[in-house]
């Protein structure tokens, strides 16, 4: 019989079952994991809504070639779609619009604020929103009832922006809590950039751009693995940090990403590729067993990672911020994620920095937490430095 597609060995006339009587074909170049049944599982994309200018531009045509047939309505702005975002009936479809529909906008806005955080400057994204449904993402909490993807599709203007901000810095003079030499962009404050890659070539435009600048590096959060980011041949200049937490945690909080297991397991693999790999153990829920788990995970990275990770390896350590709207959106989709999200008793109401009402734990139990799990590193993952805790 002839070969199965995709098998790896040569189609062969079967008729006379000689091996022969065709010549040998090269292999089929490896799929894309974009194009894997695992990918499509993420992302399977039925409905898109369009910016006009969006559809028009290059970056657009090439999103929706990728989509063939598939249905497109037309909206005046990616932030205001009556369907999505003012419609409360969408809670109970959560993680169906947010595996089933896709939004393209364009960016008007490109800022690059300071941060002295996580990174020196946050850059302007090339993305909002995400297909993964993490029940504490802070992102929803802005766009109502409904937050799948928005790509936006003026990438060329993203990262002339970046660029010309990057030149005008010159060189970092001082070492921070950033980075001791290079001036750190986070590239992904409001998506994930390794599922934006599933869909454009965003992420690879921008960590190509940071290949080309030597006085700064790109960064971004991810909790998911995708294989397609390895051949993007970074240079050292973008950082990649692998959310972290216990995976019971996870399998409860962190809905639709990668296991736990899996992100620790690629960190190996993409500082071969190029990248800077560090960590983010984030967000800390504070729950019965908290501790025990904790220790646990940092326990299996001790005894996993490879020395060559561990040498160069920092982290973040974030405590949980919540919201209540979030908190009652969840309380429509996902109500056992709030058994642990919502605690009164420990939490305090706090202003974040762009204006919006969060619950945090207050600071006494925080302190003592954060203090805890310096603790924990100490003893478990001594190596693994901390770069910011908050």
């Amino acid at each position: 019989m002839a070969a199965e597609p995709g098998s790896g060995a040569p189609e062969q006339q079967a008729l006379f079952g000689w091996a022969d009587a065709v010549p040998q074909t090269e292999p089929a170049a490896p799929q894309p994991f974009r194009d894997s049944p695992q990918a499509r599982r993420m992302l399977d994309v039925r409905e898109v809504y369009a910016e006009r200018a969006a559809l028009d531009s290059p970056r657009g045509q090439q999103i929706m070639a990728r989509l063939p047939g598939v249905r497109v309505t037309e909206v005046g702005s990616h932030w205001n779609i009556p369907a999505l975002h003012g419609n409360d009936g969408n809670i109970a479809r959560w993680v169906r619009i947010k595996t089933e529909i896709l939004v393209l906008g364009v960016k008007h806005t490109l800022a690059t604020r300071p941060n002295g955080r996580s990174a020196d400057w946050i850059a302007p994204g090339p993305s909002n929103g995400c297909a993964m449904a993490c029940a504490y993402c802070y992102v929803p909490r802005r766009k109502g009832f409904a937050n799948p993807i928005t790509l936006f599709t003026n990438i060329e203007a993203i990262v002339a922006h970046v660029r010309r901000h990057v030149r005008a810095q010159g060189p970092k003079t001082e070492p921070n809590q950033c980075d001791p030499q290079a001036w750190v962009y986070d590239i992904g404050e409001n998506g994930d950039c390794s599922v934006d890659a599933l869909v454009c070539d965003n992420t690879a435009d921008l960590v190509a751009a940071f290949r080309g600048l030597p006085t700064a590096k790109a960064s971004f959060a991810t909790k998911f693995v995708n294989p397609d980011l390895l051949a993007l041949d970074p240079q050292g200049r973008t950082r990649v940090r692998f959310s972290l937490m216990p995976p019971d945690d996870a399998r409860l909080l962190d809905i639709r990403t990668s296991p736990v297991d899996e992100r620790i397991a690629a960190a190996a693999d993409f500082l071969d590729a190029g990248y800077e790999v560090h960590f983010n153990l984030s967000p800390v829920v504070l729950r019965p067993g908290w501790q025990r788990d904790w220790a646990d995970l940092l326990t299996h990275l001790d005894d996993v990672l490879p020395a060559r990770v561990k040498e160069q390896a920092a982290a973040e350590v974030i405590m949980l911020t919540h919201n209540q709207a979030l908190h009652e959106v969840n309380l429509g989709w996902h109500p056992r994620a709030e058994d642990v999200l919502w605690q009164p008793a420990a939490q305090e109401v706090k202003r974040s920095q762009n204006g919006a009402l969060n619950v945090r734990y207050d600071q006494d139990t925080k302190r003592h937490a954060l203090h805890r799990i310096q603790e924990l590193l100490a003893a478990h993952a001594p190596w693994l430095r901390v770069r910011y805790a908050f």
